[in-house]
């Protein structure tokens, strides 16, 4: 035998160790970055919690400003799992978007989405709810938004919802449904028994936001999956312009995530727990048996 031969058994067998000694019902948890293409930052950070730190799924917006960088940045990393993050608002004051349809019906006097779904005190009658709008026309432009994303990155998995758009009334859910299914997208988390976790204790500052998401770590449960969503980010000068009346911070509080996420004792803990990170891609090739 050659030591080539040799060493390739050692790998195999230390692997097979490792394995058996990692639970095999640990808790499993998808970590979702939203929100790629609101910024070039925004963009920087998420590719980095993908390929430096824990995170699983990214979530791109279509029609936002920096949506083709997205495209560009996913082909280079072609093993990250992405979603539809479906939008019908542009909440940032500095930054905003428009429809990739032509839906009149959801934008403002001067064609940019309105910045939230629900009444907002600081933006009064500027939230699409507050404003005449059909599901014909949310079903237009979340069909363009649909397809552009399967033609620049075909590899997409799953939708989610920016703002809660989906989630506006029965009619948009059902909408949703039918559309996923349609496109060959639909990965039902709750019919997968997934459960969405938060913070366990204050979140505002770095060392905040990891203690309180490493005691969430701590209380998941067994055999049982689990879904984390946050927003990374980088303080820099571009993400200090943006934001929006009751979110000045952004670029700190999305700093934050990205240092959590990519944090080595963040990392060393999950390897300690057992807990096993995973994809919307793997619940749908689960449920589906494609992915």
């Amino acid at each position: 035998m050659n030591v080539r031969s040799l060493f390739t058994i050692v790998l195999l067998v230390g692997a097979a160790l490792f394995s058996c000694a990692q639970p095999s019902d640990g808790p499993r948890l998808i970590v979702r970055g939203d929100d790629m293409g609101y910024s070039h930052s925004g963009n920087e950070a998420l590719i980095r919690c993908s390929r430096d730190g824990i995170q699983t799924s990214i979530e791109v917006i279509v029609p936002s400003p920096w949506f083709p960088e997205a495209v560009r940045l996913l082909e280079e990393n072609p093993d990250i799992d992405v979603g539809i993050h479906l939008a019908l608002t542009s909440e940032w004051d500095n930054v905003k978007w428009r429809p990739v349809s032509w839906s009149p019906g959801l934008t403002d006097e001067d064609g940019y989405f309105y910045p939230f779904i629900w009444p907002n005190k600081n933006y009064p009658g500027r939230a699409l709810l507050e404003n005449k709008w059909t599901l014909e026309e949310i079903e237009r432009e979340f069909r363009a938004q649909i397809e552009l994303a399967l033609k620049k990155i075909p590899r997409i998995s799953h939708v989610s919802a920016h703002m809660g758009c989906t989630n506006i009334n029965d009619d948009v859910r059902a909408l949703v449904k039918k559309l996923t299914k349609e496109y060959n997208i639909d990965v039902d988390l709750a019919a997968a028994g997934v459960t969405s976790v938060r913070y366990e204790g204050p979140h505002t500052t770095s060392a905040e936001k990891k203690e309180s998401f490493i005691k969430m770590l701590r209380k998941l449960e067994r055999g049982k999956t689990y879904l984390f969503v946050e927003h990374p980010g980088l303080d820099n000068e571009e993400l200090r312009a943006i934001s929006h009346i009751g979110y000045e911070d952004v670029a700190q509080d999305r700093q934050g995530v990205t240092d959590m996420w990519t944090d080595p004792e963040v990392k060393a803990l999950i390897r300690e727990l057992g807990i096993r990170l995973i994809s919307y891609a793997d619940i749908r090739a689960e449920t589906t048996g494609k992915r």
